[in-house]
């Protein structure tokens, strides 16, 4: 019997434009690019050197800095828990699994996404290596999605990650995703879940004009993208009553300064991305 398509396939567009930038920074592999994110990177490329120029920041420099704040936390956390799993959702076209089997080739990671990109990232994968392992296909708002979790031991401690996926839900949505990793992942020995998310743009001074372009990307990906929080505080408290007894928030203005992660601030410095790194003990 075929599966009824997820009615959050069309999110999977924005996986060929982020997988192209990456490409196209030198952090990726040549197969996650792939021609409709040639063209979506091309079209939106005047928008981007003008927000750039003006915004002080852009979708690429955004993605920029949530991919690096992410895969320097997630190797931080193997040379913590050599013999780390992890299961990446919403995985698209990032080269972030096969990057990390590569360098780590002790550690379990397992790739997850709505069947259509999960078949394009089997694809792009299979011609790096023919024993990729299975990306693996289940909507995460289905009960199939804890059988997932059953696909990992125990005794070992897991690693949820997912980035630029958050923001295209309800509030309410998302804390049903929260909760599901929490509730289904408190049976391992430890579980971090790490993401991006996007707050407000209260603290800049072309906020409107952000607001506007989230309008537009909410029309194009069919969803409920929106800018849910302000303060990391408020942060905390959601992924609190989700049933994380930790988070930090990190904001890039912070970690690149520093270069390291940083115990979060109590406001905003105005950073268009942020990344999450919850605990479950």
């Amino acid at each position: 019997m075929k599966k009824q398509r997820s009615k959050y396939r069309h999110i999977s567009f924005t996986a060929h434009y982020t997988g192209y930038i990456w490409y196209k920074m030198g952090i990726s592999h040549p197969v996650f690019a792939t021609k409709k994110g040639k063209s979506l990177a091309t079209l939106v490329d005047p928008v981007e050197r003008l927000a750039e120029k003006y915004v002080g920041g852009s979708m690429r420099t955004t993605l920029k800095e949530r991919h690096t704040m992410l895969d320097d936390h997630l190797k931080k956390l193997i040379e913590q828990y050599p013999n780390l799993q992890v299961l990446e959702i919403a995985a698209g076209l990032s080269p972030r699994g096969w990057w990390f089997r590569t360098h780590f080739p002790e550690i379990a990671y397992r790739e997850l996404d709505l069947p259509d990109m999960a078949a394009t990232k089997q694809e792009a994968l299979n011609k790096i290596a023919p024993n990729s392992p299975e990306v693996m296909s289940v909507d995460l708002f289905t009960e199939e999605f804890q059988q997932i979790f059953k696909e990992f031991d125990e005794n070992r401690p897991l690693v949820v990650i997912s980035e630029g996926l958050i923001n295209y839900f309800s509030k309410d949505l998302l804390q049903k995703l929260i909760q599901s990793i929490a509730t289904y992942g408190k049976g391992f020995k430890s579980l971090h879940y790490l993401t991006d998310i996007y707050p407000e743009p209260v603290k800049n001074k072309l906020a409107k004009v952000i607001w506007s372009s989230s309008k537009l990307l909410k029309i194009m990906s069919r969803s409920a993208f929106s800018f849910h929080f302000t303060h990391p505080s408020e942060i905390q408290a959601f992924f609190n009553q989700a049933g994380f007894s930790q988070v930090n928030v990190i904001q890039p203005s912070n970690y690149f300064k520093h270069e390291q992660a940083l115990p979060k601030p109590e406001e905003h410095l105005g950073d268009l991305v942020w990344m999450v790194d919850a605990i479950l003990k």
